[in-house]
């Protein structure tokens, strides 16, 4: 198998340089098994992070039950899962692989540009007569 372009399953949402972010979607087609997938650089290092929005099934559970768990815990457990095949997980490495690349070069550019005014910025001041 190889990388797919489109890749299934996995769709870029955004794309800010610095931030890639992509929505990948479960087999099952269910909206709360899906997830969001971020990457983002900035000066100290990159970052990936997946965000999962959970529904409660509050009207098919025991509310009572919920109820106290709440007050007792201060907060219910609920759980998703992403269920994808063969081909989509291997679309979704190698997309986690390329936006982790891209935004490694966007970080260094832009890494390399502070350092180049930083520099302007100091020969300038040693240039100068103010106190």
């Amino acid at each position: 198998m190889e990388l797919q372009t489109p890749a299934e399953g996995i769709l870029k949402t955004n794309d800010w340089g610095d931030a890639k972010v992509y929505h990948v979607v479960c087999d099952c087609g269910a909206d709360d098994h899906t997830h969001n997938l971020w990457v983002e650089a900035d000066d100290i290092g990159i970052t990936v992070s997946i965000y999962a929005t959970v529904k409660s099934p509050w009207w098919s559970m025991n509310r009572w039950k919920q109820i106290w768990t709440l007050i007792t815990k201060g907060y219910l457990e609920h759980q998703t899962v992403l269920t994808i095949n063969q081909q989509t997980a291997l679309n979704y490495a190698e997309t986690l692989k390329t936006a982790i690349k891209d935004v490694e070069i966007f970080r260094q550019q832009r890494l390399s540009k502070k350092d180049t005014a930083n520099q302007v910025a100091v020969k300038l001041s040693e240039q100068s007569d103010c106190v």
